[in-house]
């Protein structure tokens, strides 16, 4: 589910009636707006070894390294496991994360396509096409960027990328000239508490076109058919090739018909997802992709032409700008392309606002060293601008580069210093001392805020669970969940760095794929600067 700093939409359980009650939209001023063919088998050589490091994955353990930080390379297994368990569709033979079946098995018959696959974004059971996006996209640039640091586990974040990347594919192709960019009835669904495999609430479909525009969608899209091209342009050239041509129509459609995707398409599905940063940052962020994986200078000029300069300290599904711009800078730092240099300078503008002791900081950070950007799912903030964080350090290091908050220099190694500190925060080093990973470490959430995690699987309960049904069982249990969804990163603690571990808390408790994606690529640099054992 959305989060209300960065959507319109949150949800409260109404205790006399055991569902959620819509808020009303939270409305932004431009100044907090700115802060805001399915994954295929493996090669069986690749198969061999991942199934030998899925006991390890699917095992807890205290997991830190003799000179006393966390063992990231666990850390990132379990990240992009946590994907499995977030899976629509027909689920593969190599399927690890068992306690799922298949679902969503008719989406799309409402329009008469094939949408079936993709991802749930947390612990509901609607796909939502824009954070479905992002996730794709920055899972292909965490693949991008860090993937030589990943070892093994590399072709476990490429079937992850594919997984999305598939259903984005479809999406983009099914009919000419349209978009379609969400699936199901976010009112009823979040009505219901019931596993995926069972949910009964209508699977409305939704799209975009030239008469029903939606630039932030189609441009968030096309962002992510391009990065994941780029991402099995050696290993599949033949799909890569049509995840780009996608990629070039579907930005097309974004350039060509402008407008907000929420004021199109009917039904409620954009007011849970709304962009608040309207769409000249997705316009933006498509853009650079696409200058990166077809090398068209046409892009580049119509990068130059939005000339967007707001001010961001925030990168999230909703807000790309600081994400475009550490992209950009890219070319300026690794390639010496002079061009990208007011990008450049912009992406650092974005790090001054982040980092402690900056004079131009505009972040707040908890007693205990998190930094807080909202009390409505927080890690997600943490773990792109961590992502970000430890990116920039990378193109830093390589090129030898620094640059000054004002009066105070700043280096590679603080950059890479403060997304150790935030990652380390997540994994357990914290005020409670626990791992808000699932599965990781000595203690972590045991009642996170997702449907299919806190209800039995199909496997030990085949009969049908109502929709009513999932409330009175097993959303009010104090139990921990049945099913424990390895690698999910909760919403975390709130400004006082207190968690309740509470399934009802889902500001806190509730686990999505946009928190983790970003997450993979951080934990990948990590692994490689700082070796385990």
């Amino acid at each position: 589910m959305p989060r209300p700093h960065a959507a319109s939409t949150s949800y409260k359980l109404a205790c006399a009636a055991a569902h959620y009650t819509r808020k009303g939209s939270i409305k932004m001023t431009a100044m907090s707006s700115a802060l805001t063919a399915r994954s295929r088998t493996m090669p069986s050589p690749a198969l061999a070894l991942i199934a030998g490091l899925v006991v390890s994955l699917l095992s807890g353990g205290s997991h830190v390294a003799a000179d006393s930080h966390p063992d990231y390379a666990d850390a990132l297994g379990k990240a992009i496991l946590f994907f499995q368990g977030q899976r629509s569709g027909q689920l593969p033979p190599d399927q690890a994360v068992t306690w799922r079946s298949n679902s969503g098995l008719s989406d799309g018959s409402a329009a008469n396509v094939d949408l079936t696959g993709g991802y749930y974004d947390g612990g509901d059971n609607v796909k939502f096409g824009f954070p479905m996006a992002f996730s794709t996209t920055m899972l292909s640039w965490s693949v991008l960027e860090h993937g030589g640091k990943m070892k093994a586990r590399v072709h476990e974040a490429r079937a992850a990328v594919r997984w999305g990347a598939d259903y984005l594919l479809k999406a983009a192709t099914q009919t000419p000239g349209r978009l379609y960019v969400g699936v199901g009835d976010p009112d009823a669904d979040h009505h219901c508490w019931e596993r995926p495999e069972d949910m009964d609430t209508p699977r409305n479909v939704y799209s975009v076109s030239a008469s029903a525009p939606g630039s932030d969608v189609a441009g968030e899209t096309a962002a992510a058919l391009a990065a994941a091209s780029m991402v099995f342009k050696a290993a599949d050239r033949d799909y890569s090739r049509r995840l780009l041509a996608a990629a070039r129509d579907v930005m097309e459609l974004a350039v060509q018909s402008q407008g907000k995707y929420s004021d199109s398409i009917g039904g409620d599905i954009g007011a849970y997802y709304q962009s608040y940063s309207g769409y000249k940052d997705e316009l933006l962020w498509g853009s650079a992709w696409l200058l990166w994986a077809t090398k068209n200078s046409s892009y580049l000029g119509y990068l130059y032409s939005l000339g967007d300069n707001d001010s961001v300290d925030m990168f999230s599904w909703d807000n790309k700008l600081a994400g475009a711009r550490v992209l950009l800078s890219r070319r300026a730092l690794v390639n010496g392309d002079n061009a990208m240099e007011p990008f450049r300078q912009q992406a650092e503008e974005f790090f001054c606002r982040i980092l402690p002791g900056s004079p131009s900081s505009t972040t707040q950070y908890t007693a205990g060293g998190l930094m807080h950007k909202s009390g409505d799912a927080n890690l997600q903030y943490v773990a792109s601008a961590s992502f970000l964080l430890a990116t920039y350090a990378k193109y830093m290091a390589v090129s030898k580069h620094t640059f000054s908050c004002q009066s105070l220099p700043v280096t590679a190694k603080a950059l890479r210093g403060l997304a150790k500190k935030q990652v380390d925060y997540i994994l357990g080093a914290n005020p409670q001392g626990m791992s808000y990973m699932v599965n990781f470490g000595a203690r972590w959430p045991q009642r996170i805020h997702h449907r299919a995690s806190s209800l039995p699987s199909v496997a030990s309960h085949p009969e049908h669970i109502g929709c009513q049904e999932g409330y009175q069982s097993y959303y009010y249990s104090g139990a921990a969940n049945p099913n424990v969804h390895t690698g999910a990163v909760v919403g975390g603690p709130d400004e006082n760095d207190a968690f309740p571990d509470d399934r009802g808390d889902y500001a806190r408790s509730e686990p999505t794929t946009y928190t983790n994606a970003p997450l993979v690529g951080c934990l990948a640099y990590l692994a490689g600067v700082y070796k385990s054992g």
